[in-house]
């Protein structure tokens, strides 16, 4: 893809305010576990904040997969600073849900064991 097209496909779409599906899921997710008492928002602000501070490439963000593992690495700060899951129980769950989605058969909904 060139020219006029390649640059149509870098457009964001109007309406859909997240790239990526698994955008959505990150920030439905931070919505939840704060509607659930885990975080209040100045904490979870503060966490984004470092997060992207911390960032080699926070200047040059575009609001896509850079912000949203910027994302992601404030929220497992924030459930780890609130005692809610550290960095080995994350990486388990990170981990299983590896081996699960790696198993599971094309087409079939990925399910993450509970033991």
């Amino acid at each position: 893809m060139t020219g006029r097209a390649a640059a149509q496909a870098d457009r964001p779409v109007p309406g859909r305010p997240f790239d990526e599906p698994w955008h959505a899921a990150a920030f439905a997710i931070t919505v939840h576990l704060h509607d659930r008492g885990l975080f209040t928002w100045p904490d979870w602000a503060d966490a984004l904040g470092r997060a992207l501070a911390g960032d080699a490439h926070a200047g040059c963000l575009d609001g896509s997969d850079d912000y949203y593992r910027a994302w992601l690495v404030a929220l497992q700060e924030i459930l780890a600073t609130g005692g809610v899951a550290d960095a080995a129980d994350i990486e388990q769950v990170m981990q299983a849900w590896t081996d699960a989605y790696l198993t599971t058969p094309h087409g079939q909904p990925v399910k993450l064991g509970t033991g």
